[in-house]
């Protein structure tokens, strides 16, 4: 597998790490709908979050939740509107972003909540 894309399965499980430490339930991961991949949903209270996970080996280029453009927002709309309505969830519904960054051989996480809105 290339290194980035082992990087970005990493980034995948420190997230769940983190999330789980804060309380919070993984309901799925890596879950699909058409063109659409919601790489974490979580619950925690009312809440359910729909988390796009953004892993960098270094700020050379941006920041990890600079790389969320409108194109990957519509997408992951449409799939947790066909996800909720699968399971006829009734929760609030919050977009968040965790940004995992290398910094030599340890990882920041930074949960940024409410970090873009339906529109």
């Amino acid at each position: 597998m290339a290194e980035h894309n082992e990087l970005g399965k990493k980034g995948e499980e420190l997230a769940v790490e983190f999330l789980l430490n804060e309380g919070y339930k993984i309901l799925d991961r890596n879950w699909t709908f058409q063109k659409a991949e919601i790489d974490i949903i979580a619950q925690k209270e009312n809440i359910l979050a729909v988390i796009e996970v953004k892993t960098r080996s270094g700020s050379d280029f941006g920041l990890p939740q600079d790389f969320v453009k409108s194109k990957k927002i519509q997408l992951l709309i449409k799939a947790v509107n066909a996800y909720i309505n699968d399971r006829e969830i009734d929760f609030e519904i919050r977009f968040d972003i965790i940004a995992v960054q290398k910094n030599g051989e340890s990882f920041a996480i930074e949960h940024l909540t409410d970090a873009f809105y339906h529109f």
